[in-house]
């Protein structure tokens, strides 16, 4: 093995968390391991009908303050920090009567858990700060290579089975791996309460903090990540109480791929911005058909028309149950990669998984409901950009027509719609739109009337009586020259250019009405 194993003697033994606890107390006392224990951990072991030792033996001092002071001490601390290869440090252990623990088994009070209930009091946040824990995990895991450690009970199995094999003793590779283990989970711990508190607390007038402490941990291990040659893997960040995509459940269907994660965060973020039945179908995380309707099915069906060629291996994403009728229009697309919705009814599942590949996800309907909440990371080389989410809703009293002709109430509805779409299509961004249906869209190009030329080409005859909806203002009068070519009777824009009289002259000199919002909505 290259170094000396650890023969367990004494185990302390803590946890609020008890899975697998019966299993591994039994297999330690075996091998005649003492235990001490504190409060609910030492009366559940007696339960058991097995041996224990209350650690206010070892201390001389009752558990005390609310068992807010139980193991802070120096005769558990000693017996933990001190170095079995120091004579002086055995001598001094001795002198004083502190017994030497060779095992520390801690799970913390769960706070993450506690701040992800809604409503839940700061009071309540606060009583579930561990702190004896945390201390007695960072002392046995800065004696790591003496002391086995332990703070998830998916290791005790290891442990035993490294008892097992060396007789009574820990191997240095468990070791040094439960060594590893603790400081991640108390730096996350910690972290997740300096979360809490900066989030109530008062901000620097950004409102955002002076230092971000993010902590994840990895749910998913993926085959690879945008491309074969990438490792990937899904995080879920801790403590967070709105975990989203990340915590969908798969019904049905092959492996979740890299790109899928990431098509249907897109796919549920686009059909969060509508109330009434929505579907949006996203390819490469830009929507290729959108629309909303008074059923889900007819959603689905009106949202696949929008653009059939490029929904081949795309992702389908619902704010509304899969039933039958809905789980039928679907198939009858050429190819699906994958559907993320709120719930499938039975009969919608038995038809949907005649597909082997087909991936079925399902996330909670509040999910679909609720705003977007926190803030916006995009990842740089050697640190991040920071934003708050692109929540914000212009309010249609604030809208303004600039051109002689006014959108009909038609129009009006149509151009809503658009609008809601093409925040959700990369910058620069062109949405065509008949009523409720996406027709045309155009994305991510260097110059805005090239997006609507594409979007222009993808809607054909659909132009005719279509409206338009730009993420961003015209630079220039081309792109509304170019939609008037094309049919377009109505645009909603930001406005705010240094052009915007050329361009509205334009509109007006083709008929058509012409909104601007006043609110940009880039993505990049």
């Amino acid at each position: 093995m290259g170094a000396v194993v650890v023969r367990i003697r004494r185990a302390l033994i803590s946890v609020s968390d008890k899975r697998y606890l019966d299993d591994f107390v039994r297999g330690l006392q075996e091998f005649g391991v003492e235990i001490l224990s504190t409060g609910g951990t030492a009366q559940y072991i007696q339960s058991l009908g097995l041996s224990v030792r209350p650690v206010s033996d070892v201390t001389g001092f009752p558990e005390m303050l609310d068992g807010r002071v139980k193991t802070l001490h120096p005769k558990i601390h000693g017996g933990i920090l001190a170095r079995r290869d120091i004579p002086a440090h055995v001598r001094q252990a001795e002198a004083a009567a502190i017994p030497l623990i060779d095992m520390v088994v801690v799970n913390l009070y769960p706070f993450e858990e506690t701040v992800a209930q809604a409503g839940v009091s700061e009071a309540a946040a606060i009583e579930n700060i561990d702190i004896g824990g945390p201390a007695m995990l960072r002392s046995a895991a800065k004696n790591g290579m003496q002391v086995c450690v332990l703070c998830d009970p998916a290791r005790y199995a290891a442990v035993l089975a490294d008892m097992r094999r060396y007789d009574g003793c820990v191997g240095p590779e468990l070791l040094r791996a439960c060594m590893a283990e603790v400081f991640e989970r108390t730096a996350a711990y910690d972290a997740a309460i300096a979360a809490y508190f900066q989030a109530s607390a008062a901000q620097p007038p950004t409102g955002l903090p002076q230092r971000l402490h993010l902590q994840f941990e990895r749910v998913h291990a993926l085959r690879y990540g945008e491309n074969p040659h990438q490792q990937a893997a899904v995080y879920r960040q801790c403590g967070a109480a709105f975990f989203g995509v990340v915590n969908a459940r798969q019904l049905h269907g092959k492996e979740l791929s890299f790109n899928n994660f990431l098509d249907m965060d897109a796919a549920v973020a686009l059909v969060r911005e509508f109330r009434e039945p929505a579907a949006g179908i996203i390819k490469h995380n830009n929507p290729c058909g959108v629309a909303v309707a008074a059923t889900a099915a007819e959603a689905c069906r009106r949202a696949l028309e929008g653009d059939p060629l490029s929904a081949f291996g795309s992702i389908v994403g619902l704010n509304r149950p899969v039933d039958e009728a809905a789980a039928a229009a679907i198939l009858a697309a050429d190819f699906v990669e994958c559907i993320i919705a709120p719930g499938y009814a039975a009969a919608a599942l038995a038809l949907l998984r005649q597909k082997k590949n087909l991936r079925l996800m399902e996330i909670p309907e509040v999910f679909v409901t609720a705003p977007q909440a926190g803030w916006d990371y995009k990842r740089l080389s050697g640190g991040l950009l920071v934003q708050s989410a692109d929540t914000a809703v212009a309010a249609e009293e604030s809208m303004r027509t600039v051109t002689r002709r006014h959108a009909s109430p038609e129009e009006r509805r149509s151009l809503l719609f658009a609008w809601n779409v093409v925040k959700h299509v990369k910058s620069n961004a062109i949405v065509l739109a008949q009523q409720t249906q996406a027709v045309g869209i155009g994305a991510g190009q260097m110059s805005r009337v090239d997006s609507v030329m594409i979007a222009v080409r993808k809607a054909g005859a659909r132009t005719a009586g279509a409206v338009m909806a730009s993420d961003a203002f015209f630079p220039k009068d081309d792109s509304v020259i170019e939609a008037a070519r094309a049919g377009i009777t109505a645009v909603i824009q930001p406005g705010g250019s240094i052009r915007d009289p050329e361009v509205i002259a334009a509109a007006d000199q083709a008929g058509l009405a012409m909104i601007f919002t006043g609110m940009r909505h880039f993505k990049h």
